[in-house]
């Protein structure tokens, strides 16, 4: 497995604004991730498919559109079904708590509403593949 950490940003939905989902890809470029962006009006199953292409360690989403609850749980779905379970997916835009905790129950990681430092994004990605990688060494 490669030090370097690979993420995949992605846009499900019919969500029209992808500013902050440019600004969080570039922000992990700069941290010295690799970062592939999908563009926008992508299907989970687009977001999966090109996230098992590229071989990605974290799929970031983002929703403005209020359809995260349809579009975050599919994707971490069909990770699943594909054997990616290893995959950490994390989520940013406008996200109420009460639909947070729901998420994060169904294997979301951390969540990242507009305003959020980068620093805070990175050293999430950071510290989360770390402990993952750790726990691969030891199985």
């Amino acid at each position: 497995m490669s030090e370097i950490i690979r993420v995949l940003v992605a846009k499900p939905g019919l969500d029209g604004h992808d500013r902050g989902a440019r600004v969080i890809a570039l922000a992990l470029k700069d941290a010295g991730m690799e970062v592939i962006y999908t563009g926008l009006h992508q299907t989970p199953e687009m977001v999966v498919e090109a996230a098992l292409q590229e071989d990605v360690d974290v799929v970031a989403l983002s929703s403005l559109s209020g359809a995260h609850m349809n579009h975050f749980p599919r994707v971490r779905e069909l990770l699943d079904e594909a054997g990616a379970s290893r995959i950490l997916v994390v989520g940013g835009g406008i996200v109420p708590d009460k639909d947070r905790e729901e998420l994060s129950s169904l294997g979301i990681g951390r969540f990242f509403g507009p305003g959020t430092d980068t620093r805070d994004v990175i050293d999430y990605i950071h510290e989360e593949m770390a402990a993952r990688r750790a726990n691969e060494e030891e199985a």
